[in-house]
């Protein structure tokens, strides 16, 4: 399990990983960070929010190898949580309906 606590931040890349980095050093302040960030509030917020889905999609463990692929474009941003979200979605309504 050593490892396992560390692999949702081996998907994030380095701007990903300053801007937790600063967030907290900013006591997670989102006011504080758009003035870092020179961005309004609701942008803050925003990345934030992408941020907090991109790690609960890796968290997220899949054994099927198809979901997983999906999760990992997602991830990657390939394509968007929401398009990953529906095909993940319709892939179980069809595994369901056979």
């Amino acid at each position: 399990m050593g490892n396992d606590k560390r692999e949702w931040i081996e998907n994030l890349d380095d701007s990903e990983i300053d801007f937790i980095k600063r967030f907290i050093l900013e006591s997670g302040s989102l006011k504080e960070m758009a003035k870092i960030y020179g961005v309004s509030y609701p942008t803050v917020r925003l990345r934030l929010d992408r941020l907090i889905q991109k790690i609960k999609l890796a968290d997220q463990r899949e054994e099927n190898s198809y979901i997983a692929l999906i999760k990992k474009l997602a991830i990657d941003e390939k394509i968007s949580l929401d398009a990953a979200k529906i095909l993940i979605e319709e892939y179980k309504k069809e595994g369901e309906e056979r």
